[in-house]
């Protein structure tokens, strides 16, 4: 994996948890009792994005640093996980 590979994979996880993380825990308009004029009833009372992205961002680390490690140290290869033989028949060496 080089740079840009690391970096491309670290904002696909980024991206997965924090569309996770905006699922957690949130609370409407019409629960806390306060509806803003103009807005749904639906709308989120309080976001906590500072919060949810500081998270995120911890849980994105973790993850990425397991995933780029099994990746760089050659435990899953793209031939392990060619299911279908795209890649054309595994030469063995003798």
């Amino acid at each position: 994996m080089n740079l840009t590979g690391g970096i491309v994979l670290f904002a696909v996880i980024w991206f997965l948890v924090f569309f996770i993380a905006l699922q957690i825990r949130p609370k409407s308009q019409a629960e806390a009792g306060e509806v803003v004029p103009g807005t749904p009833a639906g709308a989120p009372a309080q976001v906590q994005m500072k919060r949810k992205v500081v998270a995120t961002t911890m849980v994105a680390v973790i993850v990425w640093s397991v995933i780029a490690s099994v990746v760089l140290s050659g435990a899953v290869t793209l031939r392990d996980i060619d299911w279908f033989g795209r890649l054309g028949p595994e030469t063995t060496a003798e």
